[in-house]
């Protein structure tokens, strides 16, 4: 299958030139910088321009290994000024910078130097491979739709933050249970005792909701998963609702601590008794940039352990 008919069959289009790329990473280990270099030398080698977050430039030396002047990019900027984000670190680095990218619309891909990387597509091994295939167009984007968590006081949003793959709400200690009140759109859903609750996107249920007992939904679901944490009825089960609808949470009691929503487990909201949460998609996407060969269930097979066959051969 040659590269354009591979975007026609994903239904998505996308720039098949990269002039300009941008390395980014959170974390600056050793052995993150290897690869980051790695990414560096092999785009200067086909005549890639590079540009680098300001945190990874400052902790890189100023010259590159073949005698250019190293230069950055701010995080506001990177949206106009490449055309490919690289990001180099595991799953969590991908979620801050993705957040930060979707509204852009550049692609993201990513080199994972964490632990599952179930987002990030390229193993350091992979990066002279996968990149002289991603340059001569043999890849495919991938939209994975963000959510926006909203806390409303009096009729009022008094925070907004958006999380690429869940927004939970907890009592804000590490132990204790809160009861609230949950609404799609205007319609009551139910009420609950439970030490918080877990809304994913499709993106985020390989994350902290399956650790939580929820479902695995394929990338593409247009869909919400609402998983309820340690509830005190056993019946409280996960509820998979469609992706155009509302949540609207409410406290029902006080928890006796400072509740607060979590998005992404990165950036921390507080709300109070009375405020109303509302969750729905962000009205922007994440275009992740994955190698050809990415299967969504071979990554599923591969990070989450699951047998083929008792013999590890596969069936045909």
């Amino acid at each position: 299958m040659n590269s354009s008919a591979q975007y026609r069959e994903h239904g998505v289009d996308v720039n098949t030139s990269f002039n300009t790329v941008a390395i980014v990473a959170r974390r600056h280990t050793s052995e993150i910088l290897a690869s980051v270099n790695a990414v560096e030398a092999f785009m200067q080698a086909h005549q890639v321009s590079v540009l680098f977050g300001e945190q990874t430039l400052a902790s890189l030396p100023a010259q590159a290994p073949d005698g250019s002047v190293r230069c950055s990019c701010g995080d506001d900027e990177m949206g106009k000024a490449v055309d490919l984000v690289v990001v180099v670190g595991g799953d969590g680095s991908l979620l801050g910078f993705g957040r930060e990218m979707a509204a852009s619309g550049v692609p993201v891909v990513g080199v994972n130097r964490g632990g599952l990387g179930f987002l990030a597509a390229i193993s350091p091994d992979q990066i002279e491979t996968k990149f002289a295939e991603i340059l001569a167009g043999q890849y495919w984007v991938e939209n994975h739709f963000l959510l926006q968590a909203s806390v409303l006081r009096n009729g009022s949003v008094i925070a907004q933050q958006s999380a690429l793959n869940d927004v939970v709400i907890s009592p804000g200690v590490v132990m204790g249970m809160m009861e609230f009140a949950l609404w799609l759109d205007d319609e009551y859903v139910y009420e609950q005792r439970s030490d918080g609750l877990i809304v994913a996107s499709p993106t985020g249920s390989t994350a902290y909701a399956l650790s939580a007992g929820g479902p695995i939904m394929h990338p593409g679901l247009d869909a919400l998963v609402v998983v309820p944490m340690f509830p005190h009825t056993l019946t409280s089960r996960p509820l998979v609702v469609p992706g155009d609808k509302v949540l609207r949470l409410r406290l029902l009691d006080n928890p006796g601590t400072a509740p607060q929503i979590s998005c992404d487990s990165q950036v921390q909201i507080r709300f109070e008794v009375g405020d109303e949460i509302q969750i729905q998609k962000h009205p922007d996407q994440l275009k992740l940039l994955y190698p050809s060969d990415h299967s969504f269930y071979e990554a599923c097979r591969s990070k989450l352990d699951w047998a083929s066959r008792l013999g590890g051969q596969p069936v045909r």
